[in-house]
């Protein structure tokens, strides 16, 4: 077995001892006390009543422990992280709330969570972490169980002696006696923001460190060929058979890791797995070759699929829990000169839908986006690669739709998001459950918004447009390179260009493209290519330097987290209409957009790239530039 890792995690010193400095550990000074009540200047006086006013200078500690010194509400006042008003309009939300006064002061914006950790540290004589750029040892790590871990919200992070140093966000007496007994050596308490630390967490207690015990026991059961056969036969007879855990580790990680895609692939004498994060594959985990095909027909199984035909491509379809969530992963299976590789697409239903100005359009653009969409007719298309968070934008659009005087259908392969209020209808092929005769079903059933998750073929196509020019509104996604070039792949379906100039109300192109992280982000000066190619885009030279990750422990090292959406708009105006109606060259209907404001997706991507938020090297990775 073969784990690999992004990059090597720098080596972690020694805890100090209490007020002791370390190169690897930022130790926050203690603050003198805080001037006297009568000292203050009347005119810093919050506008408040007295009472609320007073609290500000003895409210209980948000920590649960005894007060030691100044509180941390004056500290915040007298460091000018927060003001008195801030402090006081937090003690007012908590009258009538449970949180902490740390975290509402976070919530409304006042102070950052790393600045609460960092007084908290100093009020308390502890050591404060930056887990962004130290890594927890795995010898320290490996004496606390990972359910203990996160029950305490706790990471060891370092041996010392006979003793280790323990990082956690919410530092109390009670707390450092129970990690003592659950780990059996003393312990000391150092301090992170509470991300970070539950980052820490996710990051060192990985499922798949579990997996090497599984790989020696199914070796160890017989020969490489009746491990295989038996788990083609009864794959799914024991729940703690090796295999099983395999495959429920291998997909418990990927959702810890926010994979969207599990690669599972057999070569010559290994399988690799690899996850798709944030629009990129990783390589996570060496199997080895032996265990292919009983993964495969374990995975098969959960999918409801035929173990026995190897030869053809299958889908199938898994619902399952997995640390409280509710997963739906699509399965797809074909057969490679090695074996059969399979792609588990998964699909987090406990995710939040976004609403469209959350997703990344210029204001602008998201203002005219939603005009369009209330249109009472016509049709509304998102182009794109896959992958490129069509249904994101799709369910974004219908989150604004979904009133109680509309009738809302859907159909989709697969229902990804479920709405309580609207009607939602699986592909089913097997059953004959299809785009095309679902959609005729649906134009039955009086509907006033249809949404088509994809349209994969003429006869689909053909109905959605006959759809929108009988009075009913029409969103769909359509597999494109850009905004023009949905509007030739309907006209190279088939559908005549009147129906397309008639019933097509706007396209809307987009791209995903990574952010650089929040934690590790840095400003530089671009290169001579860099400057090229935004002053091409831009029309100009970029206002200032530029924004790139330099790799932490909350980004794997690569400098990137999170996505985020690059759209360029085409309304199909009368000019674009006679264009489609002569079948007019690409260049000719881009060039008619550019007249009528539409900015390109290169336009939009090099104005993020100027803002700081992504970069040169990841919008010509992911954005398709050519042409403008």
């Amino acid at each position: 077995m073969r784990l690999t890792r992004s990059r090597p995690q720098p080596p972690v010193e020694a805890a100090p001892e209490a007020g002791e400095p370390s190169a690897a550990m930022t130790v926050v000074p203690r603050p003198a006390s805080p001037p006297s009540r009568q000292a203050t200047d009347p005119a810093e006086s919050p506008p408040a009543a007295p009472a609320l006013a007073a609290r500000v200078h003895r409210h209980i500690d948000d920590l649960g422990v005894e007060p030691a010194g100044t509180r941390i509400g004056e500290l915040l006042v007298r460091e000018r992280l927060a003001s008195r008003e801030q402090v006081v309009e937090a003690l007012v939300q908590q009258e009538n709330s449970a949180k902490k006064l740390g975290t509402l002061l976070i919530e409304i914006g006042a102070v950052d969570e790393r600045d609460i950790a960092k007084l908290v540290a100093a009020r308390l004589g502890l050591s404060f972490v930056d887990l962004r750029r130290q890594s927890p040892d795995a010898d320290a790590v490996a004496l606390l169980p990972e359910p203990s871990a996160r029950a305490m919200r706790a990471v060891p992070m370092s041996l010392f002696g006979e003793g280790v140093a323990v990082v956690v966000s919410d530092p109390s007496e009670p707390l450092r006696l129970r990690l003592e007994t659950e780990i059996g050596r003393p312990v000391r308490l150092l301090v992170a923001a509470p991300s970070e630390v539950a980052h820490a967490i996710a990051g060192n207690y990985r499922a798949l460190s579990a997996v090497g015990s599984q790989i020696e026991a199914f070796e160890a059961r017989d020969a490489v060929r009746r491990a295989a056969l038996r788990a083609e036969t009864a794959g799914a007879a024991s729940d703690d058979a090796p295999v099983v855990q395999v495959v429920h580790l291998v997909i418990a990680q990927g959702m810890r890791d926010r994979a969207s895609d599990i690669h599972i692939e057999p070569q010559d004498d290994r399988v690799r797995v690899r996850y798709r994060i944030d629009g990129a594959l990783h390589d996570v985990l060496s199997l080895p070759g032996s265990m292919g095909p009983a993964i495969a027909s374990r995975i098969k199984i959960m999918g409801g699929m035929n173990i026995v035909e190897r030869r053809r491509p299958q889908d199938g379809q898994i619902t399952l829990e997995l640390d409280g969530r509710e997963v739906d992963i699509r399965v797809s299976t074909t057969a490679t000169i090695w074996g059969e590789k399979v792609v588990m697409r998964l699909l987090d239903k406990s995710r939040s839908l976004y609403r469209l100005h959350d997703l990344g359009m210029a204001e602008d653009t998201a203002a005219r986006f939603s005009e369009l969409i209330h249109y009472p007719s016509g049709m509304v298309i998102c182009a794109g690669p896959t992958g490129s968070g069509k249904t994101t934008t799709l369910y974004g659009s219908l989150s604004e739709l979904n009133q109680p005087d509309r009738n809302i259908m859907t159909i989709e392969d697969p229902v990804e998001y479920t709405f309580a209020s609207i009607n939602q209808i699986q592909i089913n092929e097997s059953a004959g459950v299809t785009f095309s005769n679902g959609l005729r079903s649906i134009l039955r059933q009086d509907p006033d918004v249809i949404l088509v998750g994809e349209v994969r073929d003429a006869e689909t196509a053909r109905i959605a447009v006959q759809s929108a020019l009988t009075g009913h509104f029409v969103l769909s996604s359509l597999h494109a390179t850009d905004s023009v070039s949905a509007l030739h792949r309907l006209l190279d379906m088939g559908i005549e260009p009147f129906l397309v100039a008639s019933s097509v109300t706007a396209v809307v192109a987009q791209r995903l493209v990574r952010r650089n992280c929040g934690y590790c982000r840095e400003l530089y000066q671009a290169t001579a290519e860099e400057l090229g190619f935004l002053t091409s885009a831009l029309g100009r030279s970029p206002a200032g330097p530029l924004a790139r990750g330099t790799g932490c422990t909350f980004c794997a090292g690569t400098g990137y987290l999170e996505r985020i959406g690059v759209y360029e708009l085409l309304e199909v105006s009368e000019a674009v209409k006679r264009l489609v109606l002569a079948r007019a060259p690409h260049e000719e209907f881009r060039e008619a957009a550019r007249a009528q404001g539409m900015r390109t997706l290169r336009d939009e991507a090099a104005g993020l790239v100027e803002a700081g938020i992504t970069t040169v090297a990841e919008v010509l990775r992911s954005v398709y530039v050519a042409g403008g």
